[in-house]
């Protein structure tokens, strides 16, 4: 009774606000026709007037009409998209420091240029924050031409880049990037010797793409930045052969859900015994061997090639439970990285020290004004509020909702499983309906693909092995006939459109004939 009581004030405390956004946008409404009256070089103008209002200290919140008004219509004329009623609802919500719920297609990526022109005008910087660096770079350059119309910079952060790229991405109005690239750049800059050496400036305002993954699913995981440290490889390679000798249920014990291993009385004395150590586990100068045989446990018991990382070029390289992408240049801590080589029979690197460590939710909170959006924020409205101070607000759809979802389906073993996925595949694929095929990780993907190969059924493979192919094979992913078989990593942010990308296809056609566009 008392959790319906609750619900229906939520809804009229989302409905309330709604209809205040109402009257915000009506205001934004009755401004367009000035807007399209404005030539190109007007329209620009109004980016260094609004910029010196601000500095003259009008406040945000009633220059807000006037700024969307404006990049409405410069979105029009620069990328052929027309902000909505609802996309302008949820401009307002980020502005004002919430997270908005709009669900999958409705256009966020559109809906966040809004309160990122209005809140760059105060001149301090503004951080959009994205699930992976294909994202980032999609969307700085997609949305780039209606900052920049403005006269707004935009700056683009992700791996490999060196400090000075870093530096003027960072000292641009915009700046793109995925919530590790932002957080380990503070981490540099706090290990910094001078000033000169650091990177970022002011934490005012961002705005986090797909929140509740970067809030509450990856929240508590630490971003650690480790130096070597001295260490005998011929440790590693000793624990990994006792690991292989001693077995399951007997010598240890592994807790899949805690994702941890302990050896039984039997099995420490197995390995005094194969080692010809006594007191193993308790004399101080062989401890750490004892830890070694651990972390070789759960390499090979806790940890799977193409699930949990793969080998590229000699290497063991992680895969991103979140994201299904590859986390070049990471490695795992407290010797279990070397323990995945030693299993592995890949060279073995030397184990890091911790220099640096902070978790996403404690640099997200050094920010002025945190915004979000997601296509599923209200299940986790309770924790975003209690969290974060965050409310949510549920922004409706353009136009009602036709997709249908359907119950789940459980089968009794993977066989039949896989079986019945490939049935629905070759049904679908036989009717022309592009089909996109969401899998758990490396190992199953392939798996599926192999069935499919079997079956003749053309289909393209997305995942942590295929990654440098991402931008081709999203941009068909939704002609007729595709089939596609995806891990995680086209799970979120990934805009497919029906019938293909028109820009992409020419391109790929112009190519293939070996013309220069």
């Amino acid at each position: 009774m008392l959790e319906s009581i609750k619900k229906k004030l939520g809804l009229d405390k989302n409905e309330r606000t709604l209809r205040r956004y109402e009257k915000i946008v009506e205001e934004i409404n009755v401004l367009e026709p000035k807007m399209q009256e404005y030539s190109d070089e007007e329209l620009s103008a109004l980016g260094r007037l609004f910029r010196e209002r601000a500095a003259e200290g009008e406040k945000l919140d009633d220059m807000l009409p006037e700024v969307f008004a404006a990049v409405r219509e410069v979105s029009r004329r620069t990328t052929g998209l027309r902000h909505f009623d609802v996309q302008l609802m949820g401009g307002i919500a980020l502005h004002e420091g919430k997270i908005a719920e709009m669900k999958t297609g409705e256009g966020k990526t559109l809906v966040a240029t809004l309160a990122v022109v209005l809140n760059a005008l105060s001149g301090r910087g503004v951080h959009l924050v994205t699930v992976n660096d294909y994202l980032a770079r999609r969307d700085a350059e997609w949305m780039g031409p209606i900052y920049r119309f403005l006269g707004l910079s935009v700056g683009v952060i992700y791996a490999f880049m060196d400090q000075e790229e870093r530096k003027r991405a960072y000292e641009a109005d915009v700046t793109y990037g995925t919530n590790t690239e932002f957080g380990f750049d503070y981490l540099r800059d706090n290990m910094a010797l001078d000033a000169s050496q650091m990177v970022q400036r002011d934490h005012a305002y961002i705005i986090l793409d797909e929140v509740d993954s970067i809030l509450i699913d990856e929240a508590r995981t630490p971003l650690i930045i480790s130096g070597p440290s001295e260490d005998n490889v011929e440790v590693y390679k000793r624990a990994d052969d006792v690991a292989r000798r001693l077995k399951k249920d007997v010598d240890f014990e592994v807790d899949e859900k805690e994702r941890n291993v302990a050896l039984t009385e039997k099995g420490i004395a197995e390995c005094e015994k194969i080692l010809g150590i006594p007191e193993l586990f308790t004399e101080y100068q062989h401890s750490e061997l004892g830890h070694r045989i651990v972390q070789a446990l759960k390499a090979h018991h806790l940890f799977e090639k193409d699930v949990h990382y793969v080998i590229k070029d000699g290497e063991i390289v992680i895969v991103d439970e979140f994201t299904g992408r590859l986390m070049f240049g990471r490695r795992y801590s407290d010797g279990l990285h070397q323990a995945i080589e030693a299993k592995e029979k890949v060279q073995i690197g030397k184990e890091n020290q911790t220099l640096a460590t902070i978790t996403l939710q404690n640099y997200v909170r050094m920010y002025d004004k945190v915004a979000g959006m997601t296509g599923t924020a209200a299940t986790e409205e309770e924790e975003f509020r209690e969290i974060y101070g965050l409310e949510v607000i549920v922004i409706p759809t353009h136009k009602p909702m036709i997709r249908e979802d359907f119950p789940d389906v459980i089968y009794r073993t993977k066989r039949e499983k896989y079986a019945a996925v490939a049935d629905e595949i070759e049904e679908t694929y036989n009717s022309g309906q592009p089909v996109l095929i969401g899998t758990t990780s490396i190992e199953s993907s392939e798996r599926l693909s192999k069935i499919l190969k079997a079956r003749k059924i053309p289909h393209n493979v997305l995942n942590a092995k295929h990654h440098e192919k991402e931008a081709q094979i999203v941009a068909q992913a939704g002609r007729l006939k595709a089939v596609t078989v995806a891990t995680n990593m086209a799970g979120r942010g990934t805009d497919i459109v029906l019938g293909g990308h028109p820009e992409s296809l020419a391109k790929e056609e112009c190519a293939r004939k070996k013309i220069d566009p």
